[in-house]
């Protein structure tokens, strides 16, 4: 089955993808960081009979444990589990679906911390299965939830509806200009948050950014989600106009093309120069002067970054052989869908 990464979505020229997360806590079970093994056993246990029971055969289950610290940090990469996760602690678990769209985290933070990911950008489609799969399990579950600070998590901050949406986003031809730290200080007067996705939050690698909501108490999800929403289609316009702008500069086009010419002929690439490189490929296919679909691109980006490489490719026992297997699958990809 393709995974939800290499497949079209709306507004994919900017939008890369979408992600709704929500924490939720079994009511009259102390939080994650108070149990012991056994606790977490139990609420391991719990959590996976209520969705073999709810959903047979659309989830398959993995003890953290099972995994080698590569493998954990290559779901990270892949935006299936958090980064604070990778630690693979005794006690958690993982809970996925075959195309990894929807992952359910048990005993990170919270007891649950459940995920939806969709390509492009697609809020409220993500919010909608993502409520329906909550709904189904607070039924054997019974989340701890108070009518006046809503659903109660390990984190204050998450109180309410402890729902964070993000929509990850291409804006190489902003980044050009200078706008983001403008940007940034614009969407935090508004409650957003807006940093790199891939490599540190103030310096992204491929100039790829996640802008998500930062408030979840005293607002409903479907406003929460259409803020965000709101704010989003006002970068992706501002994006384009950035690009459309840019691109007549015949300095921008040569780097485009040399930045294919390299990826579609280097022997060796490492992870940085990799993701400077389709950057500007990105923004070749996305003003239409390079022919290569977008998901193409966006299944490369997740696909290449070094753990996932590594732990999907036999014999990747250094980094030369990890960057040597990184520039041939690049090479492959792009020849095949051109």
């Amino acid at each position: 089955m393709d995974k939800w990464y290499s497949l079209s979505g709306d507004q994919s020229d900017t939008v890369i993808s979408t992600r709704i997360r929500l924490a939720r806590n079994i009511d009259d079970i102390a939080f994650p960081w108070r149990l012991d093994f056994q606790g977490k056993t139990k609420v391991n246990e719990l959590v996976k009979n209520a969705v073999f029971e709810e959903f047979p055969e659309q989830f398959g289950y993995i003890s953290m444990t099972d995994l080698s610290h590569l493998q954990a940090v290559s779901l990270a990469e892949r935006h299936v589990i958090s980064p604070e996760f990778t630690s693979c602690e005794e006690g958690t678990g993982l809970l996925i679906s075959s195309d990894e769209s929807v992952s359910i985290m048990i005993c990170e933070e919270d007891h649950i911390r459940l995920q939806v990911m969709k390509s492009g950008l697609a809020l409220s489609e993500a919010y909608k299965t993502a409520d329906s799969i909550d709904n189904s399990l607070d039924k054997s579950l019974h989340y701890a939830f108070d009518e006046r600070i809503g659903y109660m998590t390990a984190d204050p901050t998450n109180l309410g509806t402890a729902m964070r949406a993000s929509v990850f986003l291409h804006l190489p031809a902003l980044t050009a200009c200078g706008q983001i730290n403008a940007i940034s200080n614009t969407v935090s007067k508004l409650g957003l948050s807006i940093g790199g996705a891939y490599g540190s939050r103030k310096k992204p690698a491929g100039d790829i950014y996640q802008i998500s909501n930062r408030i979840t108490l005293g607002i409903t999800e479907d406003t929460a989600t259409a803020n965000l929403e709101s704010i989003v289609r006002q970068l992706i316009n501002q994006e384009r106009s950035a690009a459309e702008r840019e691109i007549k500069n015949p300095a921008l086009e040569d780097k485009i093309y040399r930045s294919l010419g390299v990826l579609e002929n280097a022997r060796m690439l490492n992870t940085d120069e990799f993701m400077e490189l389709i950057s500007y490929v990105r923004l070749g296919a996305a003003v239409g002067i390079i022919d290569i679909p977008i998901e193409t691109i966006n299944a490369l980006i997740t696909d290449m970054q070094p753990a996932t490489v590594s732990v999907t490719n036999e014999g990747i026992d250094t980094v030369a052989a990890r960057d040597i297997r990184r520039a041939e699958l690049v090479r492959k990809a792009l020849v095949q869908n051109r």
